[in-house]
């Protein structure tokens, strides 16, 4: 694969096959940012589980204590009072059928879907559309609720959702390359220990495989797992 001139040069500073300590491996991540726009601090962990299999799907929400530093764009449908309180809360989009027929026609303007249980009828018919991108309401993820005032505080303050891939790997952005290092600590230190709780019983052997960081438009950085423990 051919990189660009930018991409070489922050790859000199990674040396091949060193696992580095969560501090390094952010410093270096932060050092390799640089391109024009503030790239997104992405974590990719490879896990010792087979998805094929129900009970070994790791899948959760965690509310990263400094945000993700992206504006997230938040759909509420619901109707009555719920709809009222979610433009109350700060929804940027707000409705029921008519947003039904939106997305049905091919609108996506949104990172997350909050609904409230009354309505999950019509909202299901959306499966298709919205489960392959992620964006599915679900109750585990807090995001099929009642309380939509408080789903979508958390969601503007950070609150992600992660779900492991057919490959076994979990894909998530912890932040921007502006945040300072401590923020970027402590955000992956979050995600971490959320992802490490939900290790599977049925999963067998090593569980986290490997850690990598890396931003938007730099090189990977593998982590060394015994400086997570």
């Amino acid at each position: 694969m051919k990189h660009s001139k930018r991409f070489n040069e922050a790859q000199k500073k990674v040396t091949s096959g060193v696992d580095y300590s969560l501090e390094d491996a952010i410093r270096l991540v932060k050092e390799s940012a640089t391109a024009k726009f503030d790239e997104t601090i992405e974590v990719t962990i490879r896990l010792g589980v087979d998805p094929r299999h129900a009970d070994q799907v790791v899948r959760g929400t965690v509310a990263l204590p400094h945000g993700t530093g992206k504006d997230v764009r938040v759909l509420v449908i619901a109707k009555g009072a719920k709809a009222s309180e979610a433009e109350d809360a700060g929804a940027d989009y707000v409705g029921f059928d008519d947003m039904v027929n939106k997305i049905q026609g091919g609108w996506y303007d949104f990172d997350v879907v909050i609904a409230t249980p009354d309505v999950m009828a019509q909202v299901g018919k959306l499966g298709r559309a919205l489960g392959p991108r992620g964006l599915m309401p679900n109750p585990k993820a807090g995001t099929v609720t009642m309380d939509v005032a408080s789903a979508i505080k958390e969601v503007k303050a950070g609150k992600i959702e992660f779900r492991v891939d057919k490959y076994g790997i979990l894909h998530v952005g912890v932040g921007k390359a502006s945040f300072n290092q401590e923020k970027l600590e402590e955000n992956v230190k979050s995600f971490l220990e959320v992802v490490q709780r939900l290790r599977p019983p049925a999963a067998k052997g090593q569980y986290m495989r490997s850690v990598t960081i890396g931003s938007t438009m730099g090189p990977g950085i593998r982590i060394d797992r015994n400086s997570l423990v």
